[in-house]
């Protein structure tokens, strides 16, 4: 396991105390879960933002965001994305045939 080490201001610190003490958590496995959050968020805004523009179809994008093309269906519905695309809907189409299955 790695290890990051990290300045923060004053007022970060003290957010992170408290939720220390919401969670009844130590540090390190608080620290490790709200960077595991944060990053698991990072992934699926930005699997939507690339669907969205174009850049991956929506099998793609659910397999970047980490989550099953249902899934990741429903956070795109709930998000507002659009994501049908001419170009993309047949593999599309394949994906979401084949995990019906």
């Amino acid at each position: 396991m790695g290890t990051i080490s990290v300045q923060v201001p004053d007022e970060l610190e003290a957010e992170l105390d408290a939720y220390l003490e919401d969670k009844n958590l130590d540090r390190s496995t608080a620290i490790r879960k709200l960077l595991s959050e944060g990053l698991e968020t990072w992934r699926r805004e930005s699997a939507l933002e690339e669907l969205e523009s174009g850049r991956i179809t929506f099998s793609a994008a659910a397999d970047r965001a980490g989550m099953s093309v249902w899934d990741f269906a429903q956070l795109a519905a709930e998000r507002g994305t659009t994501w049908v695309a001419a170009d993309h809907l047949d593999s599309d189409f394949e994906v979401l045939s084949a995990t019906d299955e």
